[in-house]
């Protein structure tokens, strides 16, 4: 199946909104983040309590920009070789040969990464981290785009390993997918009324608007997005008051700095400016770093949350003129 030509990258992309729009409802904000995510070769953690189509959202994507997909239910018996895949012997050849994981693939994902042990979250983190999966000493690379998109559920605490901030770090965004508004329940609910069926986006009419050579154009546009000695310096200063915050035991490292730089440069381009303003940081200030700095306890208890304290701190730094 091959995407149509939709005329420039910037066109093409702009198209996924409405292509998506036909499967997944009222998650606009979500679309826009894996989006970003791509333009970034950077990986997402979705964030939502279940039934909010954080898997309906993936699966739409892959089918609108032409990917492969496949999903991984993450579970505390889970191996890291049921992720990354293992030697297999043969009996035929007496050879051990490889039989790839479901890492390998272009849009993963990674179902309740928070249910599954530390060791077998360290394997899906490194072969993102790296792009490549190491077997018996022999790297092997990953497909290119490969993005992660994981998942947690936000209320479920028991029987979880919560992902330790070294590792929340190797992620780009944290999206917050929210219940949605009684104008688009109604909506999802007269879809399916009307015979809608989520394991069949074909027959709701989805289909490729773009794939991998947009993706791959747009990635080189995004990379000539200029960003001014000022702006830079203000996205500096944000990360800086993060790690001064006497809500905050710890701040956005500067990789976060690095990560809001880049995920600045892709909104401006899907807004059609080849630079950054500070309108761009602020924009994806709360998804670039609310995931990269941990709350102290008193400040929890009092019932602040990380991304008010990132509001705050957006309402106090300077903004360059």
């Amino acid at each position: 199946m091959t995407a149509p030509t939709t005329g420039s990258p910037h066109a093409a992309l702009e198209a996924l909104r409405v292509e998506i729009g036909k499967a997944v409802v009222g998650q606009d904000a979500a679309v826009t983040g894996l989006v970003v995510a791509l333009l970034c070769r950077g990986h997402v953690l979705l964030e939502g309590v279940p039934g909010v189509a954080k898997t309906l959202l993936v699966r739409a994507l892959a089918t609108a920009l032409d990917l492969g997909t496949k999903r991984i239910q993450f579970t505390p018996d889970l191996m890291p070789s049921d992720v990354t895949g293992s030697l297999v012997y043969d009996a035929r050849t007496a050879e051990f040969s490889f039989q790839a994981g479901p890492v390998f693939t272009n849009l993963l994902l990674a179902d309740e990464i928070n249910r599954t042990p530390p060791k077998t979250q360290a394997s899906l983190l490194e072969a993102m981290e790296e792009r490549q999966v190491s077997v018996d000493g022999l790297p092997r690379p990953l497909p290119d785009p490969f993005v992660v998109v994981a998942t947690q559920n936000p209320i479920e605490y028991e029987g979880t390993y919560p992902l330790p901030e070294a590792q929340l770090d190797r992620f780009l965004l944290k999206l917050t997918l929210p219940l949605p508004s009684r104008e688009h329940e109604i909506d999802v609910l007269n879809r399916h009324a009307g015979g809608f069926d989520p394991r069949d986006l074909k027959a709701a009419g989805v289909r490729p608007v773009a794939g991998p050579d947009e993706l791959a154009a747009a990635r080189e546009a995004v990379g000539k997005v200029t960003v001014s000695p000022e702006v830079a310096g203000y996205m500096v200063d944000l990360c800086r008051a993060t790690r001064e915050s006497p809500s905050l035991a710890l701040g956005a490292s500067p990789r976060g700095a690095t990560a809001l730089l880049n995920t600045s440069r892709a909104w401006a381009w899907l807004s059609g400016r080849s630079y950054v303003i500070p309108d761009d940081v602020k924009a994806l200030a709360l998804p670039t770093l609310r995931h990269r700095v941990r709350l102290r306890p008193e400040a929890e208890m009092e019932g602040v949350g990380a991304d008010q304290v990132i509001t705050g701190i957006l309402a106090h730094v300077p903004v360059p003129r």
